[in-house]
């Protein structure tokens, strides 16, 4: 059984700039599915409809089809019953808060209190801390996450999200904005997060990339979409190939990647 699947799921939305408002198609009888284990890579030129996924499986998006997880339909999930299956990063995150980073971090234990002035049970501290200790935020967790850089406030989130302790993990484009070294530290924390031996549960990831070489590099499946279609699914190699990317984008992708690596043929 599939931890996550998607079967037939279309989403419509009224597009009002037209003179008479006429229904618009985001996404087109998409099915899917994600495994436990699973690194899936969704990739796709702007437009064809990756956030909305996003947004669709986090229940803000109506859409027809089925969404279900380990054979339950989410559509019958409670919002802290999907919190507890699906942890979510957005792309970006707004804070106008002086919380501390050890704060914000806790707060993804809502969906696990009866209220937000109950005491926290003592294994939920441990996980806090385990998540903190993981995501090396230990030394900063009592600086104010207005202080921090991007990937410093990147690994806050995602540590927010380890603490919800979910099955299944969906970010949309994790590394987005973020320098060469915090790339790494994201991808290096996710990667351990999929794989820790200590896990009693199934796990997987949903990852939107805007980069194909970490598609190519890091997925164990791929998702190409386009214009609210997939358009391959599989392994990274036969999903984003050549030819695939190139009618896909509309140019020759492949050699555009090469021309970039050329000045690292040193």
């Amino acid at each position: 059984m599939s931890l996550l699947e998607l079967s037939h799921v279309t989403v419509q939305v009224t597009d009002r700039s037209l003179r008479r408002a006429q229904r618009k198609t985001i996404l087109e009888d998409l099915s899917f599915s994600v495994e436990s284990g699973d690194l899936l890579m969704l990739a796709g030129p702007n437009g064809a409809g990756k956030s909305t996924i996003v947004n669709t499986i986090a229940g803000a998006v109506p859409y027809s089809g089925r969404i279900l997880f380990e054979g339950q339909d989410v559509a019958g999930f409670s919002s802290v019953e999907r919190a507890r299956r699906i942890g979510i990063l957005s792309q970006s995150h707004f804070v106008n808060y002086s919380f501390t980073v050890g704060e914000v971090v806790s707060m993804g234990r809502y969906a696990y209190s009866p209220s937000v002035f109950s005491a926290k049970a003592p294994d939920e501290q441990e996980q806090i801390e385990k998540a903190l200790e993981m995501t090396g935020l230990t030394p900063i967790r009592d600086r104010s996450v207005l202080s921090l850089s991007g990937g410093e406030l990147q690994r806050v989130f995602l540590a927010q999200l380890f603490v919800q302790d979910p099955q299944v993990l969906i970010l949309d484009e994790p590394s987005n904005h973020l320098d060469i070294s915090y790339q790494q530290q994201i991808f290096e924390l996710i990667f351990r997060w999929l794989r820790a031996e200590d896990s009693r549960k199934p796990k997987a990831v949903m990852m939107i990339v805007h980069d194909l070489s970490l598609a190519r590099a890091f997925g164990g499946k791929g998702l190409l979409l386009d214009q609210g279609k997939i358009c391959g699914f599989g392994k990274p190699e036969d999903v984003f190939s050549e030819t695939a990317l190139n009618q896909v984008y509309g140019t020759d992708v492949a050699a555009y990647m090469r021309k970039l690596m050329e000045g690292w043929n040193l």
